[in-house]
């Protein structure tokens, strides 16, 4: 797609970093056939297309208006579209460039401005736990639409106290440990069965997702940067991989790398910091082969107690990680019986990041559609791999929503 910059936009990082990314948009509209908001709306440019030549406007310097920003506001940034795409179009990385360049043309109302302030302040926020702790205990006396939010409190259970030779750090993540502790313990749990320890870097804290895809991108970087300082000094002691079990924060820690690229102090390690790390899924291939050698029989036992598994890949593992059809594979190696849904597995369910509050209305079309997909495999539990879509799918239906670790980590149990 030919560009021509405006002048405000020629010779900048986002000016250049765009027209590449547009140059390489063919406009052939496959995009759209993926599209979750296009797939519910219909409207050209709530789909990828479209909001590509709304940036397209933007950049050769067209002045964006609050339909502008309307518009790429909607936009889940599931990259789903970049899975489709035959050119290799980076849109995820052009939405960040342009609802940086919109925001800072358009104001929002007073109203939005509150409440993206209080979710980027609020989410990656040391007071966030003793809030949800608080918040968990009137939860019944909560209206449903708070009270989706709010899950029951939960359980973490012991963190293993044996050593290993083989140590991966771990982010622990900003709301995981309050909303859904277990996640972090059934992790270290089920590593340290397949003989490796979980390390947590204390000065460790949100993965910068939150503010970044807010558009508070120097606040973003700001915590990238506090991860990198927390993790480094077990980097240098040869720490064999960082692992997320969150597809979410992995997603935005393998691209410490390329966001702060042009950082002179932090761009080197950023890059290593990306290289390192793993999505727990990864590990399954290791994990696998571990627990079945040191537990015969283990796959028939699982096979004969376990529940039968629905499988929602999250977008940011299978779009923005590229990683798909792993956790399935591996955990069938090891007994369950686990499907993913008959149709539009490969659509998001609504949650993305803090999407679900701030287009509601999107968020739970999406998460029915979702649901009523899911709900053909006839599982006991469905499972899936970021806390968000855990926590947005588990407001909408009875059936348990667990992360498929903690699945893992109760047949061992068993």
């Amino acid at each position: 797609m030919q560009t021509t910059l405006a002048p405000e936009y020629q010779n900048t990082p986002d000016g250049l970093a765009a027209e590449a990314i547009l140059r390489k948009c063919v406009h052939c509209g496959f995009c759209t056939a993926t599209c979750p908001t296009y797939q519910i709306l219909g409207d050209e440019l709530d789909g990828p297309r479209g909001r590509i030549y709304l940036m397209k406007q933007v950049l050769e310097g067209a002045s964006p208006t609050r339909k502008t920003q309307m518009h790429l506001d909607r936009c889940l940034t599931c990259r789903n579209c970049e899975s489709t795409c035959p050119s290799g179009v980076d849109y995820g990385h052009l939405i960040d460039i342009g609802r940086k360049l919109v925001d800072a043309k358009v104001p929002r109302p007073a109203s939005e401005r509150v409440v993206r302030w209080a979710l980027k302040q609020g989410l990656p926020s040391p007071l966030f736990g003793p809030a949800m702790a608080l918040g968990q205990l009137v939860r019944p006396l909560m209206p449903d639409a708070l009270k989706a939010k709010v899950p029951p409190r939960q359980q973490a259970g012991v963190w293993p106290q044996r050593s290993h030779a083989r140590q991966v750090l771990m982010l622990a993540g900003c709301v995981q440990p309050a909303m859904a502790p277990n996640i972090n313990s059934a992790t270290a749990r089920v590593l340290d069965a397949a003989g490796i320890q979980t390390v947590l870097a204390p000065k460790a804290g949100c993965c910068g997702a939150v503010k970044f895809h807010l558009n508070d991108q120097e606040g973003g970087k700001a915590e990238m940067r506090a991860n990198i300082d927390a993790w480094w000094p077990h980097v240098e002691r040869g720490m064999e991989a960082i692992v997320m079990n969150a597809s979410g924060c992995g997603a935005t820690v393998k691209e410490y790398g390329h966001i702060l690229q042009d950082d002179p102090v932090y761009a080197e390690k950023a890059r290593r910091i990306s290289a390192l790390t793993r999505d727990l899924s990864e590990l399954l291939p290791v994990i696998a082969e571990a627990l079945n050698t040191e537990h015969p029989g283990l796959r028939a036992r699982v096979a004969a107690q376990a529940p039968t598994l629905a499988f929602h890949p999250p977008c940011t593992l299978q779009h923005g990680q590229k990683l798909k059809g792993g956790v399935e594979q591996h955990l069938t190696a090891l007994g369950f019986n686990i499907h993913t849904a008959p149709q539009e597995a490969h659509l998001c369910c609504g949650s993305a990041g803090t999407y679900s509050v701030l287009q509601p209305e999107l968020a739970y079309q999406l998460r029915d559609r979702k649901l009523g997909h899911l709900a053909e495999v006839q599982a006991q539990v469905i499972v899936s791999a970021n806390i968000g879509c855990i926590t947005h799918l588990q407001s909408g239906t009875s059936t348990p929503v667990k992360h498929w670790v903690e699945v893992l980590d109760a047949a061992l149990k068993a």
